[in-house]
């Protein structure tokens, strides 16, 4: 049922719509001035902290590689194929943490643009869900440096330690390309207590059917390992693991708000 259909059966939801859109309501091209405004305000915060880093751009760097320089064993080293590299490549990382760390901002930017568009129940209703989804995606990049990526090149090291002929050095651009690709993929993953609550919370599918097809579910979870991580099996199971985890997670919290919604519905 939509927006429309209530308030036409529910004529104060109607008027409380009006009131709350009243003073907000803008003009297309107010509208456009109001994004851009907004998305200057982005930039020019990332920018600033972009600009703050610039001169730690190689420290940066070599936190960023941290995972693969304390696993490599003696006689490996990274390298670059390109003279540039040594020189692009840190500058492209210290703009990635730049955009990570004005990520809150960013949010919030966007927030102020489609909030006076919202009911006041969906704004205490999304307000939780932006905060939160927010500290998992960190959450699930923190997780990706400091577990995943030490526990591959310790592996890949090993590996290439054993092979006659083969002399392991990561390259310092593909080694971004494959953490930017780990990030992104576990900041996604860690979002699925948050979108599996969503789910449950709308009505769209009830948790009895999730439990159901578990089974289907572990398949998909090692699909998207297998689709999102690094041709190997142990990159694409360190993925799904967490996955699943974070969907049983997702279960306990949807069965909780359920408990509680009953609850004050007895009361």
């Amino acid at each position: 049922m939509d927006k429309k259909l209530l308030e036409e059966q529910n004529p104060e939801l109607a008027a409380d719509r009006e009131n709350e859109l009243q003073d907000t309501e803008m003009s297309f091209v107010e509208h456009l001035i109001e994004l851009r405004s907004r998305l200057i305000k982005i930039l020019v915060s990332v920018g600033v902290i972009f600009l703050a880093l610039l001169p730690f751009y190689q420290k940066i760097y070599e936190i960023f590689a941290y995972p693969v320089l304390t696993n490599l064993l003696p006689g490996q080293q990274m390298l670059a194929h390109q003279p540039i590299d040594v020189f692009l490549t840190p500058i492209k990382v210290s703009l990635f943490i730049s955009v990570l760390i004005a990520m809150p901002i960013i949010l919030r930017q966007i927030w102020l643009f489609i909030a006076p568009a919202m009911y006041k129940k969906e704004k205490k209703l999304m307000l939780p869900l932006v905060v939160s989804s927010t500290f998992l995606f960190y959450l699930g990049v923190l997780f990706a440096y400091f577990v995943i990526l030490p526990l591959l090149f310790a592996f890949l090291s090993k590996i290439g330690a054993n092979m006659n002929g083969v002399a392991l050095m990561p390259d310092i651009t593909a080694y971004l390309g494959l953490s930017l690709k780990l990030f992104l993929a576990f900041g996604i993953v860690f979002e699925v207590p948050i979108a599996t609550v969503i789910l449950i919370q709308s009505g769209i599918v009830k948790i009895s059917t999730l439990t159901a097809k578990r089974p289907y579910i572990i398949l998909a979870a090692f699909t998207i390992g297998m689709l999102l991580t690094p041709p190997d099996v142990f990159s694409q199971t360190l993925l799904a693991v967490p996955m699943l985890l974070l969907f049983e997670l997702g279960i306990l919290v949807a069965k909780f708000l359920e408990k509680k919604r009953a609850d004050n519905r007895s009361n």
